[in-house]
């Protein structure tokens, strides 16, 4: 069984290359057993998983909890709103508590940035991030570069990736930029100004506030949400002048006339971001991202659950 380099999967920064083909070609495998007749195998069999989600999720949770149980995991699920979190008791406490009970793995998002990294110094079980604040969102990165080669055919040396949207709020672009470089990829980010965080240059992407230009330069476009619940002042004047300006429709596409790939990590708001007939054409693989999801987070699993 192969395994990674590290006891948790804490964000794409702390992993390496290596482990990201692993998790490819762990993923590749685990995607036929997701398209057979009979889609579950043993592999975390007497293994129990819990699903701690501090932030409201519905993708992400259903994901992990699907690909759990597809490896024959006992699960476990854990909401903030209705747990003693509610009534003061602390992270540590919460999770010290849910250990007791023999879990083996903890599948978590955080509102803090960094909680996976203080967890992972006072508990045993291996942890795996889904979402911490603004900071990362790993087995996004990963589906969505494994999508990318995907679609491409190709590995993603070389090629030219575009994230377009709220960067400022999101923890995808970080965790996005991260892995397309580990995997050789030039990575442009693409927004109004207000919404580019300061210094991002100082990762070594590129920064273009014309849409048309950065969809011109790209040969893939990851189109990010605009999190308007994260937004406590207004970053632009209107959704419609952000559609207006960053909005991606399928007459531009058309104009520019070269095959763009276009992912989103969902949900989508349709009219703002992309318009229906670019989120439902052949430019878009957003739906092969939600079956991906499955098979990548599979692979995360089943490959950290050998450094048990």
């Amino acid at each position: 069984m192969s395994v990674l380099s590290t006891k948790h999967l804490l964000g794409i920064k702390y992993i390496t290359t290596e482990d990201i083909q692993a998790i490819f070609k762990a993923a590749s495998d685990f995607k036929e057993v997701i398209n057979r007749p009979i889609k579950k195998v043993p592999s975390l069999r007497d293994m129990t998983v819990a699903n701690l989600f501090f932030e409201n999720s519905t993708r992400t949770r259903i994901s992990f909890e699907l690909a759990e149980r597809r490896l024959s995991a006992d699960v476990l699920n854990f909401t903030a709103s209705s747990s003693s979190v509610s009534k003061g008791e602390t992270l540590l406490d919460t999770v010290k508590n849910i250990l007791s009970m023999k879990v083996d793995m903890v599948v978590m998002r955080h509102p803090a940035p960094g909680a996976h990294h203080f967890l992972s110094k006072h508990i045993d079980a291996n942890i795996i991030n889904a979402g911490d604040g603004t900071h990362e969102h790993p087995t996004q990165a990963l589906l969505d570069a494994f999508s990318m080669q995907e679609a491409l055919n190709d590995n993603l040396k070389g090629k030219n990736i575009v994230i377009v949207g709220d960067i400022l709020h999101s923890r995808v672009a970080l965790s996005n930029i991260f892995c397309l470089q580990k995997l050789g990829a030039n990575v442009k980010v693409c927004g109004p100004p207000t919404l580019i965080p300061k210094h991002i240059q100082e990762l070594g992407v590129g920064v273009e506030y014309n849409i048309r230009k950065a969809l011109e330069w790209c040969d893939v476009a990851n189109v990010l949400r605009i999190q308007l619940e994260r937004q406590d002042t207004k970053f632009f004047p209107s959704l419609r002048e952000y559609m207006l300006y960053y909005g991606i429709n399928k007459a531009l596409l058309d104009d520019i006339g070269k095959p763009i790939t276009i992912l989103h990590p969902g949900p989508i708001n349709r009219g703002v971001e992309i318009t229906s007939d670019v989120a439902d054409s052949d430019h878009s693989i957003i739906l092969q991202q939600v079956e991906n999801g499955v098979a990548i987070r599979m692979a995360v699993l089943y490959l950290l659950s050998g450094k048990r």
